[in-house]
């Protein structure tokens, strides 16, 4: 799959069958809707084309409200799609201007001039242009003068996709990564990178890797103890945390701001299982399989330690069946 982050840098196709959408999750309603996209491009000897939105249209147009995250960062994203089958990803920065064009110059300029459109997959309910004023007819109406199809989504997967974005994201917030999983199709999963703490762990026989998020727009789940898999990184350096070569090691995860030693910031942590290696400064991915307990208080390290004892025991008990 090739990447663009401009529509400059795409050079327009002969026969380019196109979706649109932010696609946040990638969950099962939207790998529907992909894999209708790729399989159309087959049919007709065409080249399948996302073309999605970064940031996201509501971080520009409500830039007050900072309570949006995303399932997805634009790496993962990129990820699953190439996943897919997908032939592009135009990942078109989103502003002001571009959300301020006329639906005819969106269309003529984007869909037409710069990807050469021929069939477009797109929702019911699809709105583009200066305050979202272009529509699905606007749309067929302008396939008639330019030259291209457009097939609609209809109204029940539209509404399955986006119900299921915002249950993914209540579930992921309650810590139910379960039931977020059984919607996305996959293990919901962070990428960050190892950062110094202050040991604590160490010192109660449960080491753990601090872990920093760079995305700031990317969601975290809700506080608490999770049984993970953990993917290093390789020996070479990788310039794409997406792409870390798996490894995986059986671990538990720590989501909170450490109430038991009255910590003030909140931290994500993991225990690996089996592991001793010195990895500050590493990418690592975190793939969150199960919920096991919600973050409390102890009394102090010695309770906390009994509970950890506690907590490893079940995550082996899950992955043991």
């Amino acid at each position: 799959m090739k990447i663009y982050h401009n529509l400059s840098d795409f050079k327009k196709l002969d026969n380019a069958i196109v979706t649109i959408g932010t696609f946040d999750g990638v969950h099962f309603g939207h790998q529907k809707i992909i894999k209708q996209l790729v399989e159309k491009a087959k049919s007709d000897n065409g080249e399948s084309v996302i073309l999605t939105f970064f940031p996201h249209p509501r971080m520009i147009i409500d830039p007050e409200n900072q309570e949006l995250k995303m399932i997805n960062t634009i790496n993962e994203k990129a990820e699953i799609l190439k996943g897919l089958g997908v032939d592009h990803l135009i990942i078109t920065p989103f502003t002001r201007d571009f959300s301020n064009q006329l639906p005819e110059d969106y269309i003529k300029n984007t869909l037409v001039n710069n990807i050469g459109t021929k069939h477009i997959i797109i929702g019911y309910d699809h709105r583009f242009g200066k305050d979202r004023s272009g529509n699905l007819s606007d749309l067929k109406a302008a396939g008639l003068h330019y030259g291209f199809s457009v097939e609609e989504i209809m109204e029940q997967d539209i509404h399955d996709v986006a119900v299921s974005s915002t249950k993914i994201r209540q579930a992921l917030l309650a810590g139910d990564v379960s039931l977020a999983n059984d919607y996305l199709g996959y293990p919901f999963s962070i990428y960050g990178r190892v950062i110094k703490g202050d040991k604590i762990g160490r010192t109660i026989g449960f080491p753990t890797a601090n872990i920093f998020v760079e995305e700031t727009y990317k969601l975290i789940p809700g506080d608490g103890i999770y049984a993970v898999t953990v993917e290093m990184e390789s020996e070479v350096p990788n310039p794409n945390p997406s792409t870390l070569n798996p490894q995986p090691y059986k671990g538990m995860a720590y989501i909170g701001q450490r109430p038991t030693i009255n910590g003030m910031t909140r931290n994500i942590e993991v225990n690996i299982f089996d592991f001793n290696q010195e990895i500050y400064g590493q990418d690592i991915k975190m793939n969150f399989l199960k919920f096991l307990r919600h973050d409390v208080k102890f009394t102090g390290l010695e309770a906390l330690t009994l509970q950890l004892q506690k907590d490893k025991q079940a995550t082996l008990a899950y992955f043991n069946g």
